[in-house]
């Protein structure tokens, strides 16, 4: 037992320096207890409760350790197996089955060595389990039972620290106290952590001091300078480095870089560069318009660099507002009110520029806020003439004489040297031309009467212009037409009046009111009366602008008098007064007991006279039938039958169609023959006329005396001039013709059938003295006959 212990000691120590592992074996009747392990398969005691006795093997091992990454040249060798049952005669074989057999393992079946077959990394695999047993090479039976072994790979310092990124980014807050934390870095080594001090990492800082420090355990990055200024330096590139073996000599390292940026604080205040500025504008700067901008620097970004400007105090304060642009953090200056060179040339503003957020942090290194002095200058520019007031409004009588004065408008050059000005009435606002206005004095009068019934307002510009810079202002001038009592009061309606025939006196047959274009100051106050006195009715004013027409008698008879003229007198309450006559027609009407009218109409007169209503509609029906059947008789009169002009529908030629519009006068009433057209072949040459006796086979043209008939040749002759001067004429193939034809004329038939067949005779000069509506058709006809001459 103490040899045994001893061994197993010394085979521990082994293992822990670093050394070759050896793998020894033994037989198990030298081994203790304590070492022999139960072979597989076989118990102390089985499951029906019967005690077995326990065998004891022949050999048998439990682990196997070999160095990662082995350098030496060959196979590295693992150990030996061997049996009780080898006597070394050749029968026995060893056999290895697991991880890595045949592979990454092997035996020599003969003498029982396991050598590795290839350099083995622990990273890549750590451990193999194996199955070997002992096998009679003559029977194949198994000597021993296959048992299970572990062949550890035993870790070296083959893996420097790894960081998770090369680079990382970080920022923390300037002005930060020592200690702060910024971020924190971890780095991992791929060698065994239960195994000596390959994996066990220290970190530590190679640049970045004396800026920044890292915990050597956890790696953690922080401040290690107290108020650290973003604006001195904003940025800083720290290395750290992980190193194994915790540190010692030996181990392995890797670094990675961190990029840590001061974020911004607001811990410097707006200061303007200048203490004074001095901005100009001319005096026609507009209100709202920019007139100058300045600006205050922030070393401070973002939000801690906004600021806001202000106006203090100074003498343009009232005149001048600052705004602050957003994008650009500078301070605009506007006008306020408008400028004028002539009342005052200098401003001057005490502006403050103030930071938006303020960190009470920092309130010690204030104050964060700053003024300075602006002076505004303001410039001459020639200004257009200004009117002494915006608006004109002017009151005139209607019908008010031309010429009559209307009021007067006034403008000043506000320069310091003042120019003439010219006023003039801008026409467009003036189409009817109803005002004038002197050029010197700016007087408007009217240039004719003005009518408040037709326009009650009239609006015009007025222009005033610098002669020497005909620089223009424009002013409106309303006119207002006063009205006039000129125009007298009417009937507001037209009156249907009437009567019965059965009335009695001091009946109401009408109310009726009156209208008047004027517009009097108190109101219109109308009064009625009958121009003379009238025997039939009467008129009662009802003194609230109506009155009623009454019956003076009664029992009127529209036979004898089917209406009545009732002239009304209606005056107003005005001055001057005005009054007018309107005639009222009262019409008698039968009337039933209760006074509803029956009828008015003339046709009860024809009633009476024993017509009724259904003869008269007869009568009138008949008429009209009558001259229905006239009209058709004319038109059918007039109708006339045509020939079709195409007899056959298979004929594709050109259609001739006949109008009928020539001929040999009144005495040709025959037309010519269409068939002639459709069959030249059967041209009965020898047809002539059927209404005169042929005097010979081919009559001749012969020439018409013309100059027996100087009228028709006048005539004639100022058609064709007309015709040849107009741009409008007929087209060139269209001839219009201004002479008797036929037999019974001078000029005799122009009929082209019964000419001559040939063209010998015939000559065409005459054709280009027709003018140039007859120039190609001149062309055609004499270039044919010089070339027959030819």
């Amino acid at each position: 037992s103490s040899l045994s212990f001893y061994l197993s000691l010394f085979f521990w120590l082994l293992r822990f320096s670093g050394m070759t592992a050896i793998t020894c074996f033994w037989p198990t009747s030298h081994l203790p207890d304590a070492l022999i392990q139960p072979v597989p398969g076989i118990s102390t005691s089985d499951r029906d409760g019967q005690t077995l006795h326990r065998t004891k093997r022949g050999w048998m091992w439990n682990s196997f350790f070999l160095l990662e990454e082995w350098t030496g040249t060959g196979k590295q060798y693992v150990g030996k197996l061997h049996s009780d049952m080898d006597h070394e005669d050749g029968s026995v074989k060893y056999v290895l089955t697991g991880d890595g057999a045949g592979t990454v393992f092997e035996i020599d079946e003969n003498s029982g060595d396991i050598h590795a077959t290839r350099r083995l990394d622990r990273e890549e695999k750590a451990l193999y389990t194996l199955s070997a047993k002992a096998v009679n090479k003559t029977s194949g039976q198994d000597l021993e039972r296959a048992s299970e072994f572990i062949i550890k790979i035993h870790d070296i310092n083959d893996n420097e620290p790894k960081f998770a990124k090369d680079t990382y980014v970080a920022s923390v807050s300037e002005m930060s106290n020592v200690g702060a934390f910024v971020m924190r870095v971890t780095a991992t080594d791929a060698d065994d952590e239960a195994y000596g001090n390959s994996a066990k990492l220290v970190y530590s800082i190679l640049q970045g001091q004396p800026y920044f420090s890292v915990e050597p355990e956890t790696g953690v990055i922080r401040t290690a300078l107290p108020n650290m200024i973003r604006e001195n330096r904003e940025h800083y590139q720290v290395v750290i480095q992980a190193k194994d073996m915790a540190g010692q000599m030996g181990g392995l390292s890797g670094t990675t870089t961190v990029n840590i940026t001061l974020q911004d604080v607001n811990n410097s205040p707006p200061r303007f560069p200048h203490s004074t500025y001095h901005i100009s504008t001319p005096e026609s700067a507009g209100i709202g318009s920019s007139v100058g901008r300045i600006k205050a620097y922030d070393a401070d970004v973002g939000e801690n660099a906004e600021m806001w400007y202000s106006i203090l105090d100074g003498d343009g304060q009232d005149v001048f507002n600052i705004i602050t642009d957003s994008t650009s953090q500078e301070g605009v200056i506007t006008v306020k009110k408008q400028l004028d060179y002539e009342s005052k040339r200098l401003y001057s503003l005490r502006v403050q520029v103030t930071n938006t957020h303020i960190d009470r942090r920092f309130e010690q290194l204030g104050p964060f806020s700053d003024t300075a002095v602006v002076r505004i200058t303001v410039t001459d520019v020639d200004e257009p003439p200004v009117f002494n007031r915006a608006l004109y409004i002017f009151e005139v009588d209607e019908d008010t004489p031309a010429g009559s004065s209307v009021g007067t408008v006034s403008a000043r050059d506000p320069d310091t040297i003042n120019h003439l000005v010219k006023y003039t009435i801008d026409r467009h606002t003036d189409l009817e031309r109803l005002f004038s206005i002197d050029s010197n004095n700016g007087t408007i009068s009217t240039l004719q009467g003005l009518d408040r019934e037709t326009s009650k307002w009239h609006n015009i510009s007025v222009l005033a212009t610098e002669l020497s810079t005909a620089l223009q202002t424009r002013v409106p001038v309303f006119i207002k037409v006063r009205d006039v009592n000129d125009n007298a009061p009417e009937f507001a309606m037209y009156y249907e009046t009437f009567v019965c025939e059965n009335v009695k006196a001091g009946q109401l047959i009408q109310t009726i009111s009156a209208v008047d274009t004027d517009e009097p100051l108190v109101g219109h106050k109308f009064v009625f009366s009958l121009s003379t006195i009238n025997p039939n009715f009467t008129i009662f004013d009802n003194e609230d602008n109506t009155a009623r027409i009454l019956t003076r008698r009664g029992s009127f008879n529209r036979r004898e008098m089917s209406s009545y003229l009732l002239p009304v007198v209606i005056s107003d309450n005005d001055y001057p007064i005005q009054s007018s006559t309107s005639t009222l027609t009262v019409r008698v009407c039968a009337c039933d007991s209760r006074g509803n009218v029956q009828t008015c109409s003339n046709e009860a007169l024809l009633l009476s006279a024993g017509l009724s209503t259904g003869a008269l509609v007869a009568i009138l029906l008949c008429i009209l039938i009558l001259l229905m059947i006239v009209v058709l008789f004319a038109a059918l009169r007039r109708q006339k039958k045509k020939e079709p002009l195409i007899i056959s529908k298979e004929d594709v030629r050109d259609n001739v169609v006949s109008y009928n519009d020539e001929g040999g006068g009144e005495e040709d009433t025959q037309a010519f023959d269409i068939g002639t057209l459709r069959n030249p072949e059967v041209i009965d040459t020898n047809k002539l006329r059927r209404d005169i006796m042929p005097e010979m086979l081919f009559p001749f043209r012969r020439t018409s005396p013309i100059k027996d008939n100087t009228d028709v040749r006048d005539f004639i002759n100022g058609r064709l001039q007309e015709n040849d001067s107009d741009p409008t004429a007929p087209p060139y193939d269209s001839l219009a013709t201004y002479a008797y034809e036929g037999n019974g004329s001078l000029a005799e038939s122009l009929s082209s059938l019964e000419s001559a067949a040939t063209e010998g005779d015939q000559e065409f000069e005459y054709l280009s003295h027709w003018g140039p509506q007859f120039k190609k058709l001149a062309d055609m006809y004499i270039g044919q006959e010089s070339q027959r001459e030819t």
